[in-house]
């Protein structure tokens, strides 16, 4: 009887840590991504856009057909930047955070999949660029649509959202 028992408390153990292992996700590919304030319950973060290929398409908004991510949030070039190699980073890539990936980007309804490639950053990572220009986010961007980052001139040079075409979009369109 003492055997049965032993083995039962055992079992029951065993159980109860699968359990709780699923219960708390051990692979964390949940995650919210730190460096922003995008994703949600209802959306995908960017750090699993990431590990897709991250999507690129056009949207409707006030400034006309935008380039935005697959889950809408809104895409901005840096005019500072001249080549696809990026010049944002540090305190710039935390109010900007680049568009990356580690799959290749797709493109969606109203993007054009020739004008799509990538850049290595600094720090390592791959950003996504689109007609040469290196894609970011705006942090002070909180909903798929807003579009508060555009004609901010920030971190030395102005930022503004891109047409499907790949082109800026200036302040007063």
């Amino acid at each position: 009887m003492k055997r049965k028992t032993t083995l039962f408390i055992a079992a029951a153990a065993t159980l109860g840590i699968a359990l709780f292992t699923a219960a708390c996700g051990g692979s964390g590919s949940g995650a919210q991504n730190s460096s922003g304030p995008y994703g949600s319950a209802t959306t995908a973060s960017p750090a699993k856009a990431a590990a897709a290929g991250a999507q690129v398409e056009a949207a409707s908004s006030p400034l006309g057909r935008i380039l935005v991510d697959g889950s809408g949030r809104t895409l901005y070039l840096f005019q500072q930047d001249t080549s696809t190699a990026s010049t944002c980073d540090g305190a710039c890539a935390t109010s900007w955070p680049p568009l990356t990936t580690t799959g290749n980007p797709q493109a969606g309804d109203g993007a054009t999949t020739g004008k799509l490639g990538t850049t290595k950053r600094s720090d390592g990572k791959t950003e996504v660029t689109y007609n040469g220009h290196p894609l970011y986010y705006y942090a002070g961007d909180t909903q798929p649509g807003d579009t508060s980052g555009q004609g901010l001139d920030q971190f030395g040079a102005e930022w503004n959202v891109l047409s499907p075409a790949g082109e800026k979009i200036e302040a007063g369109a």
